[in-house]
Order: structure tokens, then C-alpha cells, then sequence
């Protein structure tokens, strides 16, 4: 309040700095390696919910060790938020391990898909 007892006028918020919404918009493309108990929890199923969330593109797919392995394209910013969710993983799973690397290979646009 100001001193004569009136409110004081809010200030206008300001928009996100540009470059900002820019860098969380580029598009990426990571290869995942998922390590743990993470086969035969539903996690193939959850990983392609959680990434048709973020509008992300891609697939998942199970490893002969045991591990899952994920290719997923899209924003930089929805990338971040899918990695660290990939860490929590669906109720029965125990991850131990996320490894991520930057792919360059094109990716089918548009779905998320489990591949057997």
C-alpha cells in the first residue's frame, strides 16, 4: 500500500524472453537407455503414454538385457520434462539407470509408437 492508504496499481508481467520460448521449442532427438526393473511392468506402455503427452514421436522398445531402449524426438523443453519422468517410471517399476544421448537419424513424425 502506498502511504495514503491506497493500493498501488499492479505491475504488467512480462512475457518470457524470447530466446527462451525459442530453445524450448528446438527440436531434439535423444536415444534413451533405460536400466533396471523395467520389463514386464507396463513401462513400454507407459513410456508412449507419457510421450504422446508431451507431443512427443518415437518408439520404445525392449532390450535382450533387459533394458528398454527409447528414440524420441521433439521440443527441447517437453525432451526435459520426458527424461526426468523417465526416471520415475510407471508404480512397479525400479529405475536405476537413464542414459541419454543426442541422435541425428530422422524419426517417423506424428505417433509414438511400442515396437515388439
Amino acid at each position: 500500500m502506498e502511504k495514503n492508504g491506497s493500493l498501488q496499481s499492479p505491475q504488467p508481467l512480462k512475457p518470457p524472453k524470447a530466446e527462451g520460448r525459442e530453445e524450448a521449442q528446438e527440436q531434439v532427438r535423444r536415444r534413451f537407455l533405460v536400466r533396471g526393473r523395467v520389463q514386464g511392468v507396463f513401462f513400454r506402455a507407459w513410456t508412449q503414454e507419457t510421450a504422446t503427452e508431451l507431443g512427443l514421436h518415437g518408439m520404445v522398445r525392449n532390450l535382450p538385457d533387459g533394458g528398454v531402449e527409447i528414440v524420441a524426438g521433439g521440443p527441447r523443453g517437453a525432451m526435459e520434462i520426458f527424461e526426468g519422468r523417465l526416471w520415475e517410471g510407471p508404480p512397479a517399476a525400479r529405475v536405476e539407470a537413464v542414459e541419454a544421448t543426442e541422435v541425428s537419424e530422422p524419426l517417423e513424425e506424428g505417433s509414438f509408437r511400442i515396437v515388439r
